[in-house]
């Protein structure tokens, strides 16, 4: 098993400042809100571990429940199913069309997708994976699909929209490859929505998975202050223990775990001038205050690490 450390850089107010992210924030909670007025489901136990979850904290009055085996942190009241899928519509929708203005969307294209589809590309052909099928598992649409769809090396993009419980126009084992950027984070019950990617995949198909961890630098220095931990993007934020113990659980071999973020001090540092509230320890204000030579080293070292709080995974079905 490898794990990738990351070669190029980006300021974050090219993928994510913090600014834009309070406006997507704002209603994204509220819709939240909403969605639970129908009615909710609770969980109690971890999805990882089945260990009861313990009291962790609240985000904007939202409860959060921490696995006690793992550190993996869950959203213990969720809306029911059908209201579920339109939540994730709605807020796909305000995000693709009005959370952030054109030039951010172009970044993040450039900074965020396309060295995704190059590591997706690359891995297709360390594995000599020739014109494969390929699952996106996403609430669609996706920034990735188009980009996906116009690679030489992959054959078809079939969309699984994450809300249905089958992919469409897809026979169980018929895929080569499935991509979930970030869909487990979004997931009610990801023990049950891994089981159905598993059963989407021929034997021996890859799986390309990103999440934000729990474990990560931002995330734990942050806590509940942490302003990117907000449903229902954030329903699921796992440790990275937690991320590989479920993924071995539903029946796949890891070929990548990586952390390869860049942006955990940037984060830290960006929230704590954006909110003079949030106290760090002497240790760590000694670390955010070195001189930017020094704040790289830390970034490294925490890819090195695998402490950064932005997951990438490549793994194999058995």
């Amino acid at each position: 098993m490898q794990s990738i450390q990351t070669c190029f850089n980006f300021d974050l107010s090219k993928v994510k400042p913090l600014e834009e992210v309070l406006k997507y924030r704002t209603f994204c909670l509220e819709a939240v809100r909403q969605s639970c007025r129908g009615g909710t489901i609770r969980r109690n136990h971890s999805p990882v571990s089945g260990a009861r979850l313990l009291s962790w904290g609240t985000v904007d009055g939202l409860e959060y429940g921490i696995c006690p085996k793992t550190g993996s942190l869950f959203l213990t009241e969720i809306p029911a199913p059908a209201a579920w899928a339109s939540l994730l519509d709605k807020v796909n929708r305000y995000r693709n069309e009005q959370a952030f203005d054109v030039h951010l969307k172009q970044s993040r294209l450039t900074s965020v997708y396309e060295p995704k589809k190059a590591w997706i590309e690359d891995t297709l052909r360390w594995h000599h994976l020739e014109r494969p099928k390929v699952l996106e598992v996403t609430t669609p649409p996706s920034e990735l699909t188009a980009l996906l769809q116009t690679s030489p090396l992959v054959e078809e993009v079939v969309v699984w929209n994450e809300t249905n419980p089958r992919p469409e126009g897809l026979w169980p084992e018929a895929a080569d490859a499935a991509i979930l950027l970030e869909s487990l984070d979004r997931s009610g019950d990801p023990a049950a929505f891994l089981k159905r990617v598993h059963e989407s995949l021929k034997p021996g198909g890859l799986l390309f998975l990103t999440a934000l961890l729990a474990s990560g630098f931002d995330m734990k220095v942050l806590g509940t202050k942490n302003l990117y931990l907000c449903p229902p993007d954030r329903t699921n934020c796992f440790s990275l223990n937690g991320l590989t113990q479920l993924l071995a659980q539903s029946g796949f071999t890891f070929i990548e775990v990586s952390t390869p973020g860049i942006l955990d001090v940037e984060i830290v540092r960006a929230h704590c001038l954006q909110d003079p509230s949030i106290r760090l320890s002497p240790f760590e204000t000694t670390l955010l205050d070195a001189d930017p030579e020094k704040l790289s080293a830390l970034q490294i070292f925490l890819q090195q690490s695998n402490v950064s709080s932005f997951a990438r995974v490549v793994a194999k079905k058995n």
